[in-house]
């Protein structure tokens, strides 16, 4: 039975009625340009074939009621008058927040019922959490009529994640999964939005990009993650910018000699600024058809995110570590860090090889067994049936 069915036959069973729609939207992975969009700086994801599905009904009594197949319990019901910041800290929190940064946007949403199941690995830094909040926001906007764009709907799902639940999150995760292409990453600048879709087809080229999830859990809204982006911000401030991205490539020694002894917020300037850049080389090598020549760019951007931004830990860097010593092409971290997944170029014909020097390498180090999948860019979020 298809996911369609399944979330199909479960809405009826608990609401005793037929959804009005399924929808679904994807988790992504981040290839390169990580902790520079809260910066107003370049990313580049593109959205896996893990998925959260919605199927969904449209209330007009004010009532929102949530079940997730993958949380225990029954149905959570809640007013939508009574929706505030802050006051959730379940699983709910994320569709009720888009529910509440639609209202408060002044959309005319009048409740739902909903029931979720989701594949997207849930703490691995693949953007679970987005996932729900698009797959929300495209079925609301559907159902009710919105007329609200793919970049609007993402702008709203970052609202609900910044505002609702309290997580300092930038645009990214949720672009990604409103706005991927299957076949390609999506090249964006999150200070005015803008996109290009870059074809990313490793497959036809002999590559395969594996996820390697270290079952290490993180959560975007403890005090480390919004403690580098008060670093970025307090940065940007010294030096007179409005953000770390107006700060040139060139420019870096001369803004970072300027900072004198501000010891941390000199490694953070000096991370968003090489990682901005090393989004437009992966751009660049990738339009020129040089793929295979991304793979050291990717493990340059894992030394900065482990020593200049300090968001590895070590289960990361021995992924990168045995990754590269078993002849990937390049690897990193990828997501906000301190714990979830890293990113495996390689060729298609060493994928095995790799994998076992990964799963080998943890057993000796004693670490928990880790998941590896590959990434094949996927499409982003769609009305399903």
């Amino acid at each position: 039975m298809g996911a369609v069915q399944q979330v199909t036959g479960a809405f009826e069973e608990l609401y005793g009625t037929a959804p009005d729609g399924v929808w679904a939207a994807p988790g992504r992975v981040n290839l390169i340009g990580e902790h520079t969009d809260y910066n107003d700086g370049f990313v580049m994801p593109f959205a896996l074939p893990h998925v959260a599905t919605a199927a969904v009904a449209r209330r007009t009594d004010g009532v929102l009621r949530l079940h997730s197949s993958d949380v225990e319990g029954g149905i959570v019901e809640l007013s939508l008058d009574a929706l505030e910041p802050g006051t959730d800290r379940e699983w709910t929190a994320y569709p009720a927040g888009v529910v509440w940064a639609l209202r408060e946007a002044g959309h005319p949403v009048t409740g739902a019922d909903v029931h979720l199941a989701s594949t997207v690995p849930t703490g691995a830094g693949l953007s679970s959490s987005a996932a729900l909040e698009v797959v929300i926001a495209l079925a609301l906007n559907d159902l009710y009529e919105l007329g609200l764009q793919r970049w609007q709907l993402a702008r709203l799902c970052q609202r609900a994640e910044n505002v609702y639940v309290g997580a300092p999150t930038g645009i990214m995760d949720q672009t990604a999964s409103a706005c991927c292409e299957a076949g390609h990453a999506l090249f964006l600048d999150t200070r005015d939005l803008s996109q290009k879709q870059i074809p990313f087809d490793l497959a036809a080229e002999g590559m395969r990009l594996l996820v390697v999830d270290t079952q290490v859990k993180h959560a975007h809204s403890g005090g480390e993650y919004g403690k580098r982006r008060a670093g970025c911000e307090k940065g940007a401030a010294l030096l007179g910018v409005d953000a770390l991205r107006d700060i040139a490539y060139d420019d870096l020694d001369a803004s970072l000699e300027r900072l004198g002894d501000e010891a941390e917020v000199r490694r953070l300037v000096r991370h968003v600024v090489t990682e901005d850049h090393r989004v437009e080389r992966v751009v660049a090598l990738l339009e020129a058809g040089d793929t295979r020549a991304i793979g050291p760019v990717l493990t340059e951007g894992h030394a900065s995110l482990r020593d200049d931004f300090q968001v590895s830990c070590p289960e990361l860097d021995l992924v990168v570590e045995a990754a590269n010593s078993a002849g990937a092409l390049g690897a990193r971290m990828t997501g906000g860090g301190f714990g979830g997944s890293a990113i495996v170029l390689t060729e298609a014909a060493d994928v095995d090889t790799i994998t076992k020097a990964v799963e080998e390498a943890f057993a000796a180090a004693g670490f928990t067994a880790p998941r590896v999948f590959e990434a094949v860019p996927s499409a982003g979020a769609r009305q399903e049936s």
